[in-house]
């Protein structure tokens, strides 16, 4: 069976050579160092380590003054459309009104059920989050909104602790030190592998992580280089690790982290990996963040 792993990354963009601004430079990644060899800049966008993996920018800004915001850049990679042109904006951190009918027909979950194709959405949510929707809350994130519209299993607690499920955090500790839950911190390894096994057994798999978006914000050098550390190992073993048989894309709605000098988002290019037989192909096919959901959904047609 043909995998596809959708890994998205918030707020992850290609940006100068300065180990002062981006943590990239400082702290040295190990899927940039070891495996690709090289450090991803705004004076070295496309890196190519062989045939089967490749790094590269992805415009962000898709002809829209302004910085680039979460909800439509969300939209356009979840829903294959320029969501800032068609609401004259870019728009955040939450999808605007306007486009959840869009999100509900148009969302990537959706098409490929729509081709009888298995889904999953490897991310666990805490009990607190179920009491909110359960409420009738609706100020989620482009995924999660897309999940529920679209009646795919959202993980909980028990996903989490039977292996079924990632923090979104990637190692738990979140869910132990905040909201006090009694499962095992883990290794960004076991995490990994976790998430490869989800792969295997469905067409399409996404994993999202946030706290880069969080740490670009909020430039916390002590909790970012621990945070960052545990990304880095992660990605780096799924890098190392992916099935002959899974096509992996690493991908981004806006720039922030990349440049810590400001605590908002950057207009650079957002930073997009393919690692996989397809890679190349998918590597072609993406130019713009609405490209990214065309270029999967064409693996299987």
């Amino acid at each position: 069976m043909k995998s596809t792993l959708l890994i998205f990354i918030d707020g992850l963009g290609i940006g100068k050579t300065d180990k002062k601004i981006n943590p990239f430079f400082k702290y040295k990644f190990k899927i940039f160092t070891e495996y690709f060899k090289q450090i991803p800049s705004l004076d070295n966008q496309n890196i190519k380590k062989d045939e089967f993996a490749f790094l590269f920018p992805t415009d962000a800004n898709m002809g829209v003054p302004g910085l680039p915001q979460s909800g439509t850049g969300q939209t356009s990679i979840f829903c294959g459309i320029n969501a800032a042109k068609k609401i004259g904006k870019h728009f955040g951190p939450y999808p605007y009104s306007t486009l959840i009918p869009v999100i509900e027909k148009k969302n990537i979950f959706e098409e490929f059920l729509k081709l009888n194709k298995k889904v999953a959405f490897t991310n666990a949510y805490p009990a607190i989050f179920f009491d909110y929707v359960n409420k009738g809350r609706r100020r989620l994130s482009v995924s999660t909104l897309s999940c529920i519209l679209s009646n795919v299993k959202l993980r909980s607690s028990t996903d989490l602790r039977q292996s079924n499920a990632v923090s979104a955090e990637i190692d738990n500790k979140y869910w132990v030190e905040k909201l006090h839950y009694k499962i095992p911190i883990i290794s960004p390894k076991t995490a990994a592998k976790r998430l490869l096994r989800i792969t295997e057994r469905n067409h399409f798999t996404m994993f999202e992580y946030f706290h880069t978006d969080h740490l670009g914000h909020g430039r916390n050098k002590v909790d970012m280089e621990n945070r960052l550390s545990v990304l880095d190992n992660f990605l780096f073993y799924i890098f190392t690790h992916i099935g002959n048989n899974t096509n992996l894309i690493v991908c981004s709605d806006h720039g922030n982290l990349e440049d810590i000098s400001v605590k908002t988002h950057t207009r650079n290019p957002a930073l997009t990996i393919t690692i996989g037989k397809d890679a190349q192909l998918l590597r072609r096919r993406i130019k713009h963040l609405y490209d990214i959901k065309k270029a999967i959904l064409g693996l299987y047609k």
